[in-house]
């Protein structure tokens, strides 16, 4: 019963959050730098993370500054915020999120590439745009596993979009995520957003879980030295997963 009530409360703060969210960027991003607005989204994230009961913990090494590539593992819809936490970056996403009601609008304006996940030629084009991005001294942050998993592993990473880092000869730097249980400090699903699971079901469980925290962990960035993306695509695997380890 307890859990519920928390559950309600904690879905009506986010609620109010996201309203406060749409408000500051329909009214103030406007006539914001961009250096404004890049505080406003990773402050916003910060406080979203509070609501939802989950405690970021950083580790390893240092954030690069731009220009760089973010590779990270990826669970839930919850890493967005997990990353924007850390730092402002610019994310790729599957263009179905940039119709998501409310959050669409918001990744929008937190600068999101959007990408046609089968479509060859719409690859080639975000490609474009990331080189550009980074070229422009931007941090650009994609998830390679194309999918979300359960955390308890990595799965392959995919190749096309690291040939954007390759091309403008940008760092990449690997991030591994996991969430734990704040009690027993071993793997949860609470944020995980797989398989069926529902927007709103995967919120849900995670405001009733009341006690979760990421672990974020940085690796050395690395550049391409003559390798290919489908090397490189392998190696920065190995990397998050060895970073995931204990």
């Amino acid at each position: 019963m307890w859990r519920s009530l928390r559950a309600a409360l904690g879905l009506v703060r986010l609620l109010m959050h996201l309203v406060h969210g749409v408000w500051t960027v329909r009214r103030s991003f406007p006539r914001w730098s961009n250096a404004q607005r890049e505080d406003a989204v990773q402050r916003w994230a910060q406080a979203g993370l509070r609501i939802l009961g989950i405690e970021l913990q950083v580790g390893g090494a240092a954030p690069c500054p731009g220009p760089v590539l973010l590779v990270a593992n990826h669970i839930s819809w919850v890493d967005i915020l997990v990353l924007h936490a850390l730092r402002h970056c610019r994310f790729v996403s599957k263009s179905e999120v940039k119709h998501w009601p409310v959050m669409g609008g918001l990744a929008t304006a937190a600068g999101t590439l959007y990408i046609e996940r089968e479509s060859r030629r719409d690859a080639m084009r975000v490609v474009h745009h990331m080189a550009e991005s980074l070229q422009a001294g931007e941090v650009v942050a994609v998830f390679p596993e194309g999918t979300t998993s359960d955390g308890t592993g990595v799965l392959p990473f995919h190749a096309n979009l690291l040939q954007a880092a390759i091309v403008v000869q940008s760092p990449v730097q690997p991030v591994a995520l996991t969430y734990l249980d704040r009690e027993s400090g071993t793997i949860t699903q609470a944020a995980a957003y797989v398989g069926d699971d529902s927007l709103l079901g995967s919120l849900w469980r995670l405001l009733r879980a009341g006690g979760v925290v990421v672990k974020l962990t940085l690796g050395a960035a690395q550049t391409a030295q003559g390798r290919d993306r489908r090397q490189m695509a392998r190696d920065l695997a190995q990397a998050v997963t060895d970073l995931r380890q204990p």
